[in-house]
């Protein structure tokens, strides 16, 4: 991490740098704020409203910001991928513009790598925590922010040395080879093509590679193996990205492209579904089409609205979240929100009373973390990773 002016000059009296120095999509930023919204607090909001309520309607949103626990597909499955599909849209227009400004690939192949170190590194923290030593069995290895820096640098690795018809074809490879892989073996015992948690063939490769603790005790939703699928995540990115930075159509077409392609990624999930459920645990072959197609859709919608159209003052509650992405993650980690919302907004809940106070404070608890992130922004203070 370094620490840079906003104008990308060094200055040693910054905490932290704009994440970026490079022409920069509008609609990137507010979609990946809207992703983290979720993570934020969002999600509360329905889960509070559900039960205050007893409503089934509100029962029925609220459950679809839990994961399923095992196939199946809820829409709050949707915010890990669609944060590494973001981070490779991003991909031309910060290590591409690098590129084009005359670094060589050998140099950016190292900032890559060095990305997913950091990556790791605060995955462990977020895992880990830093308070009291652990031996090697009681650490969790496997992260969200592991996987995504491990996915990202591959990606970005084919993306530097690899055109656009190769990048295309390592999509497929990865998630074409992986449903193979898991279709024709197992675990030991196991009938070939076994996806149950204890019999299929990642989560055994996990059990043996993984050093430490597994999440669930013999399967980690963020293992080892299973990240080969979601390098193919990143590359749709990729390809989104640059589509929307160096394709010859016009904006209002390049908006149509993505939404279409997103269509057709959805139709072919739910074939693939058949054969190969989806499944987040295993990030499996259909998984990444459905996450994909829903990633394509977003982005050609916000796209089209904030950076065609030109409609872009509604989404700035989001572009502050999304500017901060990573620090708004990890930052449970060394803030107590909790305490800071019922310092501030206690008498709120309690003049609002029972039942609805709990929606109440689900609220003030994601405006105290955006007004945090706010005062960054106006700051200037992004953590650059």
């Amino acid at each position: 991490m370094t620490a840079k002016k906003a104008d990308g000059t060094a200055g040693a009296a910054d905490v932290n740098t704009s994440p970026f120095t490079y022409e920069r999509l509008y609609s990137l930023d507010a979609l990946r704020g809207f992703d983290m919204f979720w993570i934020l607090g969002g999600e509360e909001i329905f889960h509070t409203l559900a039960k205050a309520t007893g409503s089934p309607f509100w029962g029925s949103i609220a459950n679809q910001f839990t994961h399923p626990d095992w196939n199946g597909f809820h829409l709050y499955d949707l915010i890990f991928p669609l944060f590494l599909f973001l981070a490779g849209v991003a991909t031309p227009y910060s290590v591409g513009r690098e590129l084009e400004k005359g670094a060589s690939r050998p140099q950016l192949v190292l900032r890559v790598i060095k990305r997913a170190i950091i990556l790791i590194l605060l995955g462990l923290l977020v895992n880990n925590g830093l308070k009291t030593l652990k031996t090697i069995d009681e650490i969790r290895f496997a992260s969200v922010l592991g996987r995504i820096g491990i996915a990202y640098m591959f990606a970005n690795i084919i993306y530097l040395y690899a055109n656009r018809k190769w990048q295309i074809a390592w999509f497929w490879f990865f998630i074409i080879g992986y449903w193979l892989l898991m279709k024709f073996t197992s675990a030991p015992g196991f009938p070939y093509g076994d996806l149950t948690m204890p019999g299929n063939f990642a989560s055994y490769m996990d059990r043996l590679l993984l050093p430490g603790k597994l999440y669930l005790g013999i399967h980690d939703p963020e293992g080892l193996f299973s990240t080969i699928p979601a390098i193919s995540t990143g590359l749709l990115g990729i390809l989104a990205g640059t589509l929307l930075k160096t394709g010859h159509q016009h904006k209002g077409r390049k908006a149509f492209i993505l939404a279409v392609a997103g269509v057709i990624f959805l139709v072919i999930a739910q074939i693939w579904n058949l054969d190969f459920p989806i499944n987040k645990n295993l990030w499996t072959s259909s998984f990444v089409m459905q996450v994909g197609g829903l990633s394509l859709l977003l982005l050609a919608l916000f796209y089209y609205v904030i950076d065609v159209l030109g409609y872009q003052k509604w989404a700035f509650f989001f572009k502050v979240i999304g500017m901060n992405s990573i620090l708004i993650y990890i930052s449970s980690k060394f803030i107590n929100w909790n305490y800071a919302t019922n310092g501030f907004f206690g008498w709120l809940g309690e003049w609002v009373g029972s039942p609805y106070n709990i929606v109440v404070m689900a609220i003030c608890f994601i405006m105290v973390k955006w007004m945090f992130m706010y005062f960054l922004y106006r700051k200037k203070a992004f953590l650059k990773v």
